[in-house]
């Protein structure tokens, strides 16, 4: 594996939220092979997600329904010199790999090292790295700053989707938090996915925002990550925009249910609280909301968001129409 540009090629073809929790396996990469040719194997979705992460040179475009296993035939040229499975425990995804016949594949499903069920996402590929000479900083998971401006600087972004049902709060419960940071003088915008106007829309009219301050349709990831890298909070359940804020060191209020905090959860920070209610395990692609996460209340996420915000500044009294100025 010497004398050439030597290509490793990282299968991680998953979420948003995946790709930032794995961004600490990749740098550990990088950081091993600064001069050869890095390439993430992931949905074409995610390509300025992926190359804004400073990580990888290229992406190969994969996506299978389900969060399954894509199949990676369309990679041209001669085999990876490395192939790396950070997308599960296969063995379809180290399968996968090995049909391109690389020099040397690390994954999970080799056995070394052991899988461990319960074990933080950021840190578990980490320690796949370390087990074969590649170390790799759990922590290092910062997004350099985005160059693109926000559509809404400073203001509070509360983002009610979700993949799944099961962790999407309540429309109505969202709805009643943006009322209470309203009226306490904050900002408030809203955000969707490219399908969930309908619920934007929906927790907006029962806040009464006002349509400037929704953003649905699923902004651009440059839009996207300057709006929350300049957020002054955000608010959402356990998704890739959480993710995101982490990556921006941007201040946020996680609701965690089925998924407990400790396996997806943001690092022990004050900036970052995650609200979690433990219960029995639940399924993370349910099609009903999971009942720890219903368990967290208006209140507790009124609270900590509060908590984290700075006090708004003072509203100005409107002036008389004839410009001028009442003496005080």
């Amino acid at each position: 594996m010497t004398g050439h540009r030597r290509r490793v090629l990282v299968l991680r073809a998953l979420g948003l939220g995946d790709l930032l929790a794995g961004v600490p396996a990749l740098r550990g990469l990088r950081r091993a092979f600064p001069g050869d040719h890095l390439v993430l194997a992931l949905p074409p979705a995610l390509r300025e997600a992926a190359l804004a992460t400073g990580a990888v040179d290229a992406v190969l475009p994969a996506e299978a329904p389900g969060r399954g296993v894509p199949d990676l035939t369309h990679w041209t040229g001669p085999p990876p010199d490395l192939a790396v499975d950070l997308h599960g425990n296969g063995p379809a995804s180290r399968d996968a790999l090995a049909a391109l016949r690389p020099r040397t594949l690390l994954a999970y499903a080799d056995g070394t090292p052991d899988w461990r069920a319960d074990e933080h996402e950021r840190r578990r590929w980490c320690r796949l790295l370390a087990a074969h000479g590649v170390p790799a900083d759990p922590d290092d998971l910062r997004l350099p700053p985005p160059a693109a401006p926000s559509p809404a600087p400073g203001a509070v972004v509360v983002h009610p989707g979700a993949e799944s049902a099961a962790r999407r709060w309540p429309a109505g419960r969202y709805a009643a938090v943006v009322r209470h940071l309203c009226a306490a003088g904050h900002r408030v915008v809203l955000t969707g996915g490219p399908r969930e106007d309908a619920l934007v829309t929906d927790v907006a009219e029962r806040a009464g925002l006002p349509p400037w301050d929704l953003l649905p349709g699923g902004l651009p990831f440059a839009r996207l990550s300057a709006l929350v890298a300049h957020a002054t909070l955000l608010i959402s359940g356990d998704t890739g925009l959480a993710h995101l804020a982490v990556a921006h060191g941007t201040p946020s209020v996680t609701l965690f249910g089925p998924v407990p905090p400790h396996l997806w959860g943001p690092p022990p920070l004050r900036r970052h609280i995650a609200l979690y209610a433990p219960g029995p395990p639940g399924d993370p692609h349910g099609d009903t909301p999971d009942p720890c996460l219903l368990r967290t209340t208006v209140d507790e996420v009124v609270v900590a968001a509060r908590s984290l915000l700075p006090a708004p500044p003072p509203t100005r009294a409107a002036e008389p129409a004839t410009g001028t100025r009442t003496r005080p």
